[in-house]
């Protein structure tokens, strides 16, 4: 089983680490690409590329400018334990016993787009590069087709035929992927809950169900659509009767 979720804007390089191990970045090259292209933005313009304030626009200015082709644990930290948004709260790979850090690293991909997609031990030096951002590279207009020809086929040499995917990336991220040409079996749960007696998909909420899952799928060492749909946890349940389409499975609470 593959799991695939999206990286988080908000980064912490604090907390204690539970592990000495890392891995080396898999598109280190496309990276240094891409950060070439990032260090000749003004702050300024920065600012407007991103839609973000000019508090964040300095940070990520001097991130860009620092950003080093060689990645050390001086400079970097493991992706898994650098991104703290929504979905890391869920996965709380802190906790994780050790035994399942190894299944962790080779069930989940993080898509990225300044990294096209990272293992949960790749070193990750601070950066800020949603995907759906409008950043040509060279004959690319955007990320999305600066990564097209990079990341399904590499994601390929990883899958088999037969392999469930898991998609618990956001639309944004999951654009990259070519899902025509993907291997495996694709599956991309949906999380709802009731709010004034409808079901909604409620994106907080969605993406700490995103992370449970991820941690529950590795935890149980799981490998099949039945693994999937027995996921229950935060009071999600699969429900058949709100499932259109048995590759979306619906969850509800």
């Amino acid at each position: 089983m593959k799991i695939l979720l999206s990286p988080a804007k908000t980064l912490d390089y604090k907390t204690e680490l539970p592990i000495d191990n890392y891995t080396q970045p898999i598109f280190i090259k496309e990276a240094l690409k891409l950060n070439k292209v990032l260090r000749n933005i003004s702050k300024n313009e920065l600012g407007k590329l991103m839609h973000i304030s000019e508090s964040l626009a300095d940070l990520n200015y001097n991130r860009n400018q620092e950003f080093d082709k060689e990645f050390t644990t001086d400079n970097s930290r493991p992706a898994v334990y650098a991104f703290a948004g929504d979905v890391y709260t869920g996965l709380d790979a802190y906790t994780l016993k050790v035994n399942r850090i190894d299944d962790m690293q080779s069930m989940v991909r993080i898509l990225s787009g300044l990294y096209g997609y990272l293992r949960p031990l790749d070193l990750l030096q601070p950066y800020r590069l949603e995907m759906g951002t409008k950043l040509p590279v060279e004959n690319d207009r955007n990320l999305y087709a600066f990564w097209k020809d990079i990341v399904t086929p590499s994601l390929n040499k990883e899958i088999q035929q037969d392999e469930v995917v898991v998609n618990l990336a956001s639309n944004e991220y999951f654009k990259v992927i070519d899902k025509k040409s993907l291997n495996g079996q694709l599956i991309s749960p949906v999380f709802k809950d009731y709010k004034n007696g409808k079901l909604k998909v409620i994106s907080f909420f969605a993406k700490k169900a995103r992370g449970s899952m991820a941690r529950f799928l590795i935890e149980t060492q799981s490998s099949s659509l039945q693994d999937v749909l027995s996921f229950q946890k935060d009071d999600y349940r699969y429900s058949e009767k709100d499932t259109v389409n048995e590759n979306e499975p619906v969850f509800i609470r």
